[in-house]
């Protein structure tokens, strides 16, 4: 299958230097990785060739750090989830909890917004420890127990709770304007904006390695 025709799920499981580049121009690969890079293009008005040709050259900077987590066992695959992701996901969402309620509270004059801002990620925290608890209890162990029947059973309901936190992450970015520090921001608020942008960028990254590789391998 010629590159073009891949999805945008899949470009980013197998090219170094993808997701960086897909970033940089706004390009959904977690949630929405299922459709095709062309059709992503098209809609964009991007030059597909010009977006490889990006890629290209991004890899050859990032290559030696790159994983190619398709080529992996699943056992090899959760181990990394845990430990790459949900262990550090689950401190920042306590850390950046704590400083969206200050925040909310010291300067909600000077920005309304913040309340929303508030209530938005701590609807998303109490979502996500749900749903890593979740994983850890029923799913990981169901992959690495050899029940892909168990487990597979499970990943509809899973995949719809990554669709749902994709869309409180848009929610997030809209009301801290991209994370971008407004002047009157302290020192709390400019580090609540940057562990939210830290935050959204791990969990696009957690959410497509699980749709766009771990679910696929268990279903096959």
């Amino acid at each position: 299958m010629k590159i073009q025709e891949q999805s945008v799920g899949e470009i980013a499981a197998r090219r170094p230097g993808a997701i960086e580049v897909f970033y940089r121009y706004g390009i959904e690969f977690c949630c929405g990785g299922g459709v095709p890079f062309s059709r992503v293009c098209e809609e964009k008005g991007l030059d597909p060739d010009k977006v490889l040709k990006e890629i290209e050259e991004a890899g050859r900077e990032t290559g030696g750090d790159f994983r190619a987590w398709e080529e992996a066992s699943t056992a090899e695959i959760v181990s990394h989830l845990l430990e790459g992701y949900h262990v550090p996901q689950r401190e920042r969402l306590d850390q950046c909890a704590e400083w969206a309620v200050k925040v909310a509270r010291v300067h909600e004059e000077k920005d309304p917004r913040l309340l929303a801002l508030r209530d938005t990620f701590l609807a998303l925290r109490d979502e996500l420890l749900e749903h890593f608890d979740k994983e850890e209890e029923l799913l990981f162990p169901a992959i690495v127990a050899g029940n892909p029947e168990k487990a597979a059973a499970l990943l509809d309901s899973l995949s719809q709770e990554h669709e749902e936190a994709g869309a409180s992450l848009e929610e997030i970015r809209k009301l801290s304007d991209g994370f971008v520090v407004p002047p009157q921001a302290c020192n709390t608020w400019r580090a609540l904006l940057q562990g939210l942008e830290k935050l959204e960028r791990g969990l696009h990254e957690h959410i497509h390695l699980e749709n766009n590789v771990l679910f696929p391998k268990v279903r096959s």
